[in-house]
């Protein structure tokens, strides 16, 4: 039998370009210290650590825990490639679940390199084989990145089968500056027009401009869980628990559909969602808020079908009607998400958690969803993992 988990505690620190922020362990003990400030909690009554990061060596959450305090506890390091800080979450809800401990802490940082990602290990089969495989049997493009042509190549499937226009990539991405301007942890706050995102160097011609992309940045966002019993001992928020939860990998259809959506993750997304709202015994109809993988305009779009915000098809007359902002059906990434904060690896969850708590607690200031009570987050990984998370105010 479970028990219910409450999210005691929240932070996220400002993130940096590249080469601008502070080194990750110092990110990570910032964040931590954050969370625990927000809860109104020591250190020393955290029982477990699940700390995330991509680009580091082992043991780098120890490096940053123990920053913050020698305990003991027990650190396990996550690397979930870009779901890595939702995967923390995910294993510190389930210590907290199953009655394993009363009060487990998420950390997710990342301190990236400027440009497009690449493989660090060259000497031995990258895990990404079956999927550069399949990309390179649909898509007969040059010179584009990986990651650019993995969800370019999602976004061209969309447009393909149901003429989406590319246009339709640069509205996500404006309605993102525009959720951003009220958002002071936001990196990039300039409001952008749809018209100049489609003026912008074009990456991919056709299919993307560089203003559709997320850019690597540097960062660090921490969660404390705790279970009502260890909420009501030390008078800590119940305001806010994890209602359900699910993570799934790839499926087969991910390699034999030839479809780059399904290569991508749609089918994660689809089933995860699918668990959570069967546990939970709702419908995507009745979320407020979603925090979803913005990682390039085109995931975006293909998500909202995905979490079964709109049917299959829709998702351009979804953003066409402003379904995925405010006076809409469902206000879709009020922080900016990942095209206007960056994309540090192992941060990128538990910020999406961040988000959603303010959300809930009604403390978003100017980015307020009124009247906001159930909240989705949606983090995904290439390689692969998804994860859905249901926030519900309690």
């Amino acid at each position: 039998m479970s028990q219910d988990v409450f999210v005691a505690g929240v932070g996220m620190i400002p993130f940096a370009k590249p080469g601008a922020s502070e080194p990750y362990h110092v990110m990570g003990a910032q964040a931590i210290r954050l969370a625990l400030a927000d809860a109104g909690l020591d250190y020393a009554q955290v029982q477990q650590v699940y700390a995330g990061y991509v680009y580091g060596d082992s043991c780098s959450g120890q490096r940053a825990a123990y920053d913050v305090g020698l305990t003991g506890v027990p650190v396990v390091n996550v690397n979930n490639n870009c779901s890595t800080g939702s995967t923390a979450l995910f294993l510190a809800r389930q210590a907290v679940a199953s009655g394993a401990v009363d009060c487990a802490l998420a950390v997710g940082f990342e301190q990236m390199k400027p440009g497009a990602l690449g493989t660090i290990f060259d000497d031995r089969p990258t895990p990404f084989e079956r999927f550069d495989a399949v990309t390179d049997s649909l898509l007969k493009v040059e010179g584009v990145p990986l990651a650019l042509r993995y969800f370019g190549g999602a976004g061209l499937a969309h447009m393909q089968q149901y003429g989406t226009q590319l246009s339709t990539f640069a509205k996500i991405r404006a309605k993102a500056s525009r959720h951003a301007a009220n958002n002071p942890l936001a990196l990039f706050k300039k409001v952008v027009s749809e018209q100049e995102v489609m003026e912008a160097q074009a990456v991919w011609p056709g299919v993307m401009t560089r203003l559709m992309a997320c850019p690597p940045t540097c960062g660090g966002a921490a969660a404390i869980l705790c279970s009502a019993a260890f909420a009501e001992r030390h008078d800590l928020n119940r305001s806010v628990k994890i209602r359900a939860q699910a993570m799934t990998t790839d499926f087969a259809s991910t390699f034999d559909s030839e479809d780059m959506r399904k290569v991508v993750g749609v089918d994660m997304t689809r089933d995860a969602a699918r668990q959570v709202y069967d546990h939970a015994g709702i419908g995507p109809n009745d979320i407020d808020v979603v925090e979803l993988h913005d990682c390039f305009a085109h995931n975006e779009l293909v998500t909202y079908e995905g979490l079964g915000l709109c049917g299959d098809g829709e998702a351009e007359k979804f953003v066409l009607d402003g379904d995925n902002t405010y006076g809409g059906r469902v206000v879709t990434n009020p922080s900016g998400g990942l095209l206007s904060k960056g994309h540090p690896l192992g941060a990128t969850g538990l910020a999406q958690c961040t988000e959603l708590v303010q959300q809930l607690r009604g403390t978003a200031d100017k980015r307020q969803v009124d009247g906001a009570r159930l909240a989705l987050q949606h983090n995904l990984g290439l390689g692969g993992a998804c994860v859905v998370t249901l926030y519900e105010k309690a």
